[in-house]
């Protein structure tokens, strides 16, 4: 039987639209769209609506206050929240819309609709903090997700892997203190946002449930792949998460202009299909991963058509 995989997408994502010329620009939505099709994928996933993310769940990580000033900086045409993030007129309703993506994704999974799913969204989330926009990230999506799913949709356990190559402030600070939330990063180090070290494990009742591969630049799919097989696989099966998010970054690639990382798509392939391996032992193989960074837009819409297809398999 064909594993029915959901596309979580809307045009709307492209009207999150920069003031003047910026790397996270619609066109990276465009790209992967015209890769899933040029690959004879689109036709193969089962397309799902994304619905807006609830106060309750938005909540759940943003403060009211800062996401009252996300919102008013929308609606008065203030385009920077800090030097790398922008907001234009449509951006609040936009952030929101891609939040919800995710917790839609899983609550379709939760209902057995789907088996696994990919957001493909902007604007990406996870560097975003309780409190501040950073690093072109408004909501963060994957801990939205994460949160919802332990709040709101009865699991008790969820991991979040995230391969972007800039390390996921903003998600792992929202779990620092939980052990409920598994999170995992591997990143080039140092390099924006400067967190990350292989010493940032938790903090509290959340200690040991952080773990942190920073890279050097120069590293390749080798490293990736080793951290995944020696770490990553025999933690996830002491932990037994009942989801796994992946913060799915395509920006670690060899033609990335914002790294200093080398992996190739056959790496992403590869990792998704260790993920999926995980997941199946694991969890029913539940697992939703959702766009963050990638900005080379021939290697994106290569990146994600290879992750995509191993999804499908």
């Amino acid at each position: 039987m064909r594993k029915r995989v959901g596309l979580v997408y809307d045009d709307a994502f492209l009207r999150h639209v920069p003031p003047d010329r910026h790397p996270e620009g619609p066109e990276r939505l465009t790209s992967i769209v015209d890769s899933l099709k040029r690959e004879k994928l689109w036709d193969k996933l089962e397309h799902v609506a994304p619905e807006r993310v609830t106060d309750s769940e938005l909540h759940l990580i943003h403060s009211s206050s800062y996401v009252s000033e996300v919102e008013a900086a929308c609606a008065t045409g203030v385009h920077r929240l800090d030097p790398d993030t922008y907001v234009a007129a449509e951006s609040y309703a936009v952030a929101r819309l891609a939040a919800g993506a995710v917790t839609t994704a899983i609550r379709k999974l939760i209902e057995g609709t789907l088996d696994s799913a990919f957001c493909a969204v902007r604007p990406p989330g996870h560097h975003a903090e309780r409190d501040r926009a950073m690093g072109f990230c408004l909501f963060n999506n994957v801990a939205i997700g994460a949160a919802t799913a332990r709040a709101h949709l009865g699991l008790e356990k969820v991991a979040i892997l995230d391969w972007d190559v800039h390390h996921g402030n903003g998600t792992q600070n929202s779990f620092l203190s939980d052990n409920s939330v598994h999170y995992t990063s591997i990143h080039q180090y140092p390099h924006y946002p400067g967190s990350g070290a292989a010493a940032e494990k938790g903090a509290g009742n959340g200690l040991g449930y952080t773990m942190n591969f920073p890279l050097p630049a120069g590293a390749g799919d080798e490293e990736y792949l080793s951290a995944l097989e020696v770490f990553w696989i025999p933690e996830m099966e002491k932990f037994k998460p009942n989801l796994i998010l992946v913060s799915a970054g395509f920006d670690a690639h060899l033609d990335d202009p914002l790294s200093a990382i080398s992996l190739s798509e056959k790496c992403f392939a590869e990792m998704t299909r260790m993920v999926l391996r995980c997941a199946d032992r694991c969890c029913s193989g539940r697992v939703v991963s959702v766009l963050e960074g990638g900005y080379d837009l021939p290697a994106l819409g290569r990146s994600v058509a290879a992750h995509v297809r191993e999804l499908l398999k």
